[in-house]
């Protein structure tokens, strides 16, 4: 047989030798499974030799024929590659075929040709990416290559370690320009070849990035001294990376160039590299006079978490450095990274506590406030980051506890059913702790403020007010003006500086305090006549409780400790005594039987509209009264 390759290949008919050649190699495969070791090594070498011949003349003329019709494309259209006459073309295109054809009839497999395969230290493709391509691919690839390393090796100009966009552009283009060609003359005829799996603008780009995965392991040994050139190196090619798949449609089960910075030295001075920036612009943020200062001012329409600069600057920060980290093909590499982010979050939140302690003397203070803004929109925006698929899919591998020395990718679709938390949930629970104590500092401030000046109202002569009779309109205490303009004033700041959710819960906070407070400190600690029972309930239902109808619109329901004593100390004196009456004998007298129909005193209460106290509570309400009906004298 191989006589007959020969006398094909001199009477230059390389159909033939190709036919010759394919069955030899059928024949080959079937021998590898001979015990006979000699013949074996003789038809694989036969093999070789033919392979190289056949190699070298089909190559020839088939990088002739490209030639002819215009590639490589180098800044033309691609759509009429060559204006050369129509039969001329045809014939050019038939060649093509030809040779296009008969080239992968002569590709053998990566064992029988011992393609060398680079050690994992040393190896600057991925796995992937060093699968070889089909022969006449790599013929197209040719000139490309000798482009390439023409511009970007060497004393070039255009060899400049300091504008990767350079050579990172140049790839775009050639895959730009070239990929009208290959989706419709090389597309088809490896689709008519049996090679329909093959993407034709796929492998090409492919074989491009090789180019790039060397050219920039060979820079990173002089880039790693220089932070500022690395880090631009790096976002270039992030850059490229990420417009590579967007807008050239590279599939993203295809490998790229980012295994590169992997590289454990590489990837490692990466990692120092962000920590230092991104250490050096929190401390920019800190230091700035706007740091505690929202950018959209007072717009709550575009900002009603009313976050500082410095806040929502360093979080910018952080969704940056996911963005880079987030394409990289290890999910190793990438919970690396996550515990960078994960040191920076805390690290964020000691400064905001340091900060804080040093504003604690002035808890109502623009810049304290604004910190608590802070703390509450970082801890909205972990919430919302912990449940996207990404940070998910990262709490799956952590869970998993994956050793960050294998090289794992991703799963397109991992089970995440089975997650349990997330990975922002200890800095969560920091933030939140955080936020509780600064949340009770602004309270406690304000109800010391109010509660300083409710002294006169505490002592206010309840037993001896006037009944509505003797007023035309009742108005509010004087004694109680202090604490309620108090109290207005400091709601409207608070709602001014916070944000919408923190505003929320101080209010919310600080009634339930006041109605604590009035309960146990003003009308359990006294006793009231008509009138006193009267102009309590007028300071409460007409003034106290409109305070808060700006943000609720049942603002009673925030105080019903105070609303249900209220009805109680204001009820007829018949109907009250009735109803002590009742209590007494329910808490008191005689176990009552259960047959018996009457109601109870609990159901009574809710009829009356007193839900919240409890029978005892009542009673002791009333026990404060003054005004009950005089009694008959009995006969003597």
């Amino acid at each position: 047989m191989s006589n007959d390759i020969q006398q094909s290949v001199l009477v230059n008919s390389l159909g033939g030798a190709v036919n010759f050649f394919a069955e030899m190699f059928d024949i080959c495969e079937v021998l590898q499974k001979s015990r006979c070791v000699n013949l074996v090594q003789f038809s694989n070498s036969t093999i070789l030799f033919w392979h190289r011949i056949l190699k070298d003349k089909l190559s020839s003329e088939f990088e002739e024929v490209v030639k002819q019709l215009g590639w490589p494309f180098l800044g033309v259209s691609t759509h009429v590659p060559l204006r050369v006459p129509r039969p001329t073309h045809q014939e050019l295109t038939f060649r093509l075929e030809t040779l296009f054809d008969q080239l992968l009839k002569i590709q053998l497999p990566d064992t029988m040709i011992g393609r060398r395969r680079r050690s994992s230290q040393t190896s600057v493709v991925s796995d992937e990416g060093d699968r070889p391509l089909l022969l006449p691919l790599q013929l197209l690839l040719k000139p490309l290559r000798k482009r390439f390393k023409f511009h970007f090796t060497g004393s070039k100009q255009t060899n400049a370690l300091d504008k990767p966009e350079w050579y990172l552009t140049q790839i775009l283009g050639w895959i730009r320009d070239h990929a009208d060609f290959l989706d419709h003359n090389i597309q088809p005829l490896l689709n008519k070849a049996g090679y329909p799996h093959v993407e034709a603008k796929v492998e090409f780009t492919r074989g491009l990035l090789t180019l790039v995965a060397d050219k920039l392991a060979q820079d990173m040994d002089s880039l790693v001294y220089d932070e500022h050139l690395f880090s631009h190196t790096i976002d270039e090619v992030l850059l490229f990376d990420r417009e590579l798949r967007g807008s050239y449609s590279y599939p993203a089960s295809q490998p790229g160039v980012l295994h590169v910075l992997t590289v454990q030295d590489t990837f490692n001075r990466w990692i120092t590299v962000e920590r230092k920036f991104a250490v050096e612009k929190m401390d920019l943020l800190f230091s700035s006079e706007t740091a505690w200062t929202s950018q959209y001012g007072e717009i709550e329409d575009v900002d009603d978490m009313k976050t500082g600069e410095c806040a929502e600057g360093f979080m910018t920060l952080m969704l940056a450095l996911t963005d880079r980290y987030k394409p990289l093909p290890s999910a190793a590499n990438k919970l690396q990274f996550l515990d960078l982010q994960l040191e920076l979050l805390d690290d964020f939140r000691i400064r905001l506590t340091q900060v804080m302690k040093s504003e604690a003397q002035d808890p109502l203070g623009s810049t304290f406030l604004s910190i608590l803004n802070a703390v509450n929109y970082v801890i909205s925006v972990l919430r919302e980051w912990a449940d996207t698929v990404f940070f998910l899919q990262l709490q799956y591998y952590r869970a998993e506890r994956y050793s960050a020395s294998r090289d794992l990718s991703l799963p397109q679709e991992p089970d995440l059913s089975s997650l349990q938390g997330a990975v922002f949930d200890e800095l969560i629970t920091l933030f939140q702790l955080l936020r509780s104590d600064m949340l009770s500092v602004v309270c406690n401030l304000v109800f010391t403020e109010m509660k300083a000046r409710s002294k006169d109202y505490k002592d206010e002569k309840w037993l001896g007010l006037p009944s509505d009779k003797e007023y035309i309109s009742r108005a509010v205490s004087a004694s109680a003006c202090p604490l309620l303009l108090l109290l207005k004033d400091r709601l409207h700041q608070l709602q001014l500086q916070l944000a919408n959710p923190l505003f929320s819960r101080v209010w919310q906070t600080l009634a339930d305090i006041i109605n604590t407070f009035i309960m146990e400190e003003i009308i359990l600690t006294n006793h009231f006549n008509e009138g006193g029972a009267a102009q309590l309930q007028f300071d409460m239902t007409r003034n106290l409780f409109p305070l808060f109808g700006e943000y609720t619109p049942r603002p009673d329901n925030y105080f019903k400790d105070v609303k249900e004593a209220c009805l109680l100390l204001n009820l007829k004196p018949g109907s009250a005594m009735l109803l002590k009456e009742m209590l007494n004998k329910a808490l008191h007298g005689s176990k009552i039987d259960p047959n018996t129909e009457k109601e109870s005193p609990e159901k009574v209460l809710m009829d009356m509209g007193v839900f919240k106290l409890s029978i005892q509570e009542a009673e002791r309400v009333l026990n404060l009264r003054a005004n009950w009906p005089a009694r008959k004298k009995g006969r003597s």
